[in-house]
């Protein structure tokens, strides 16, 4: 198959092209793209248990705690009890963690913004409800059924 008309290789390859200028502007603050996304699904007011992190942002346990831990260190992030369950820790962001919130927000607004302003409305459109074609039919276990006889 060519690489220019495949989707996945498509997906694949924007989707590092996005990773890399987020990761280069998050350098410039002493961070990484991976720190500024989970600073961007921390509720500012109420923190979020930790055991939620990881499903909200599709991320393993192991790669969240250290990311985690990175964040404590910087001073970003504090952990609490949870005062609804004694089992869980809320993870609430510091003010300096708010301060780099907003700058991640500032950095994905800007992408957003670029992008729709260069691209039509159709297109969009097009692009939004492909991206939500591909995500059903893997969550409903559409392309790689056990029954399917199509070559790998």
């Amino acid at each position: 198959m060519n690489k220019h008309t495949s989707i996945d290789h498509q997906l694949r390859a924007t989707w590092q092209a996005v990773a890399k200028v987020y990761n280069e502007q998050a350098a410039k603050h002493d961070s990484t793209m991976a720190t500024a996304f989970v600073l961007l699904n921390i509720d500012t007011e109420k923190g979020t248990p930790s055991t939620a992190l990881g499903p909200l942002m599709g991320m393993e346990p192991t790669s969240l705690s250290r990311i985690l831990k990175n964040m404590e260190d910087k001073g970003a992030i504090s952990r609490e009890k949870n005062p609804d369950d004694g089992r869980s820790v809320l993870i609430k962001l510091t003010d300096y963690g708010k301060e780099m919130r907003k700058v991640s927000k500032g950095h994905v607004i800007l992408f957003n913004e670029t992008v729709i302003n260069n691209v039509t409305e159709k297109d969009l459109e097009g692009f939004f409800k492909v991206t939500s074609v591909i995500n059903k039919l893997i969550a409903d276990k559409e392309i790689y059924k056990e029954t399917s006889k199509k070559a790998v």
